[in-house]
């Protein structure tokens, strides 16, 4: 998934220098709305492989984001792409991991997510926001190149490179905003989980319930 945020970021950060003749990931490749696919391949990478959880339109291989070390092995890609996706992963760190093993050393990785204010958007579900803070620190173990926040909506958006002597920052204590509990957590368990399906389910078939007679009020 994409937004024209995203596309913007990627396209002006990423050089054909960079691209040519590398090996490309997309976690989260779906294309819903919109993908930085086009733009990479026009600048002749190796291979461009997207991944995502179900098969559609710019997905290659079906595979979740925690798994891709298993799938892909350690140092697998050049640059490694995820736009729109951390916020729907509830196991956010195993997430983070796995985009940064399968990652070369001096390979490039490029996030897009949404921050506070962005409201819920279930595909299928939506658990975290990132602020600038956060991402800092989740990924002061790469090297940092560009960090800011979307212009046009909470989100932020980080191009990073992997230093060539790597040791993973542990996050294991890092406490995250969820959507579901709105404060900051380490972990959603499955009761907060399950009581925030009922109510925003609730929260749906109200709001279902409201458009159908907003549009009997202006069929009037």
């Amino acid at each position: 998934m994409c937004n024209i945020s995203s596309l913007i970021f990627g396209a002006s950060n990423l050089t054909r220098q960079e691209i040519e003749k590398k090996r490309v990931i997309e976690i989260g490749a779906l294309d819903v709305n919109g993908s930085l696919r086009t733009f990479i391949e026009s600048r002749n990478p190796f291979e461009y492989i997207g991944v995502d959880i179900e098969a559609g339109p710019g997905v290659d291989v079906i595979c979740y984001a925690e798994e891709l070390v298993n799938k892909f092995g350690k140092e697998s890609f050049d640059i490694v792409i995820s736009t729109e996706l951390l916020e729907h992963i509830r196991e956010w760190r195993e997430a983070v991991s796995n985009i940064k093993n399968i990652c070369k050393s001096k390979g490039i990785i490029i996030i897009t997510t949404r921050s506070f204010g962005f409201k819920y958007h279930g595909y299928p579900y939506d658990f975290w926001r990132y602020e600038i803070g956060d991402i800092s620190n989740i990924f002061s173990d790469f090297v940092i190149e560009e960090l800011e926040q979307d212009k046009l909506s909470p989100g932020i958006f980080l191009k990073a490179r992997r230093p060539v002597t790597f040791i993973e920052k542990d996050l294991s204590g890092y406490e995250l905003y969820s959507i579901i509990t709105n404060k900051r957590i380490k972990e959603i368990n499955n009761n907060q989980f399950e009581s925030f399906k009922r109510k925003y389910k609730h929260y749906l078939r109200q709001q279902k319930i409201r458009n159908i007679i907003k549009r009997y009020i202006l069929s009037l």
